[in-house]
């Protein structure tokens, strides 16, 4: 576990030193690598490790879990558990969410983006004529890494941990190489340089904090994955390892700049020996597709809890190992994140224009982590409150503080993750009020249960064997496609299943509460199948571990599945703007269809559809 950790969870925030001094000495700040000024930002780096990864996340945020899971999706349905049901604050704490969701989507734009991009940049250092294909060479990299994940990452993966393990050993002998050359840099590891850094540069100084921010992103990353590995595992190899390899790498960098100021070019790659450069080149390339390949994995695993949660529609969710349930692949996500990732590489053109956009969306995500972490943690007195609230209030200072300096890099750069994150944050939104909408509508025209059944057992259809499962949301309605069937059919099964598919608020249902089965009428039942938000629904398997099949038997091949599908028109009255109206409609006309979502055999299926004005 120790191992996979290192591979997965660390290999984001551990190829920062590619590109975070670098950054922090470009003439966008206007500083100068001298002693004061080097000491200062490498002491602002480490307390920032310090503060934001090692308090913040590995002390307080970790013990925030959902059930064992993590991430801004679990840790929002944490918050609004604490909350009154329907009350204003748990909207307002589900809007946060999912916009931290939209913010995070833009970091998986970004993360493959700059981190293989700063990786194949160590050609142009080792030999500048080598310049004209580096952008050439990140687009193969990037085109092979998406093409290949539909195979899954369970073979690759095996192979993440010793990798990235080689990067953190090959980080701290480089580091230590250069810090042999001026030990002086060590007096950077006292917190004195960073306060004497601001004193110095005044309010202005405070701007720096947009290139200090690179050395923690993927620091969400530790909360998102401890689900898939625990909270120790996680937190033994960031003290242990990954965050000493860091810290002694960030100050072999200071030293090499105040031995020779002009490696101000690449701290990085200009402090490798001639003879090493090249397999370093190679070593940071791979480190940085196992980084990415973190970041593509973890999007994928957002979007079936937003599917889930019912923020975006249903898609195709492909399982890549019968042992992990969380290895998934969403073909849909993995072509528009390529389509994105190579637009954003060409449109930016090197790593130094890349990072001034990079830092938005990370420190909007754990700004929006630390309001619902104080909303969650507040009810459970996990900390005392003498303890939880200056360290609370010490998190949120420091988001601010980190955004308003990215912020201020908004014409250079950062609004690009800002207009990813309200394109996603629009799409979430859109979808969640767009389904509010048709079912409302549906509830409308629809007739009620109580009313249905006695009518129809007055003047009973004909019956034909076997077992119809009609997939409803609405649990007190007539399903549309049972009166579809017996309005075009003029039959009934010999028993009917009316069954909702509902998602929980916590990532795993236990197996014994997974299936509801009541009788509501003569051969008509009611079933209710639960999953939690990190599962995928599989209605046939769950029906036939129904623990009453000697009563109900789910035969696969004598039940139908009947669903329906309607075709949402947009209205100017009411509901959504015109404009969401359509685009809800274009999501939900794209939709994946109910076969492949629940895992129902399209030869077991009859859909039924119907024109829905909202």
């Amino acid at each position: 576990m120790l191992l996979g950790a290192i591979g997965v969870v660390f290999g984001d925030i551990g190829t920062s030193p590619l590109y975070t001094i670098k950054e922090a000495f470009s003439p966008h700040y206007g500083l100068s690598p001298d002693h004061a000024t080097v000491l200062g930002i490498l002491s602002l780096v480490f307390w920032s490790l310090v503060i934001v990864i090692t308090i913040k996340y590995v002390l307080v945020i970790m013990r925030a879990d959902n059930d064992g899971e993590g991430g801004i999706m679990a840790l929002t349905a944490l918050a609004q558990r604490t909350l009154p049901a329907g009350s204003k604050a748990a909207y307002l704490v589900g809007i946060l969410g999912v916009f931290g969701v939209a913010l995070f989507f833009g970091d998986g734009v970004l993360t493959p983006a700059i981190s293989v991009l700063s990786a194949v940049e160590g050609l142009q250092v080792a030999t500048p004529a080598l310049q004209r294909f580096v952008l050439p060479i990140t687009i193969a990299v990037l085109l092979l890494l998406f093409a290949t994940q539909r195979y899954g990452t369970g073979t690759v993966g095996k192979a993440f941990g010793p990798i990235i393990l080689l990067w953190f050993a090959a980080l701290a002998a480089l580091g230590l190489h250069n810090i042999g050359g001026n030990p002086d840099v060590l007096q950077a590891l006292n917190p004195w340089w960073g306060l004497r850094f601001f004193i110095d540069h005044g309010w202005g100084g405070l701007f720096i904090l947009g290139a200090v921010v690179l050395a923690v992103t993927g620091g969400e990353t530790l909360y998102a994955d401890m689900g898939h590995f625990g909270r120790r595992p996680i937190t033994a190899a960031w003290n242990f390892l990954v965050l000493p390899a860091l810290t002694i790498n960030y100050l072999g960098q200071g030293a090499l700049l105040l031995a020779d100021p002009r490696a101000v070019a690449n701290p990085f790659y200009l402090g490798v020996p001639a003879w090493a450069l090249y397999p370093m080149v190679a070593l940071a390339t791979a480190a940085t597709v196992i980084a990415s390949q973190a970041v593509i994995s973890g999007a994928y695993s957002a979007t079936r809890q937003a599917i889930q949660l019912g923020y975006l529609p249903r898609m195709a969710i492909r399982h890549t190992s019968k042992e992990t349930i969380g290895q998934i692949y969403v073909p849909t996500v993995n072509w528009l994140l390529m389509l994105a990732v190579i637009a954003t590489v060409v449109g930016f053109g090197n790593s130094t224009a890349l990072a001034t956009a990079y830092g938005v969306s990370v420190t909007g995500t754990m700004l929006i982590t630390s309001s619902l972490l104080i909303v969650a943690m507040r009810a459970r007195g996990a900390l005392p409150a003498l303890v939880f609230w200056p360290l609370a209030a010490l998190f949120v200072l420091v988001d601010l503080a980190f955004l308003s300096a990215n912020l201020v890099k908004f014409m250079d750069g950062a609004w690009f993750p800002i207009l990813l994150g309200i394109l996603a944050f629009t799409l979430l939104r859109t979808w969640a009020r767009g389904r509010q909408l048709l079912q409302a509508e549906i509830r409308k025209d629809g007739i009620a249960l109580d009313t249905f059944l006695p009518g129809l057992m007055l003047a009973p259809p004909a019956r034909v064997p076997g077992t119809a499962v009609f997939l409803t949301s609405q649990t007190g309605i007539a399903p549309k496609a049972l009166l579809h069937n017996l309005k075009h059919n003029k039959v009934l099964h010999a028993r009917n299943v009316l069954l909702t598919v509902e998602t929980c608020a916590m990532p795993f249902v236990a197996p014994e509460d997974r299936l509801k089965i009541d009788t509501i009428g003569d051969d008509f039942h009611r079933a209710i199948v639960r999953y939690g938000f990190m599962e995928s629904p599989d209605v046939p398997l769950a029906l036939m571990r129904a623990s009453d099949c000697s009563r109900l038997c789910f035969d696969p091949m004598e039940t139908t599945y009947f669903a329906s599908r309607e075709t949402v028109v947009a209205s100017a009255h009411g509901g959504m703007p015109t404009w969401r109206d359509k685009l809800f409609g274009f999501m939900h006309r794209n939709a994946a269809p109910a076969s492949d979502f629940f895992r129902i055999p399209i030869t077991r299926l009859v859909e039924l559809g119907a024109p829905v004005e909202i």
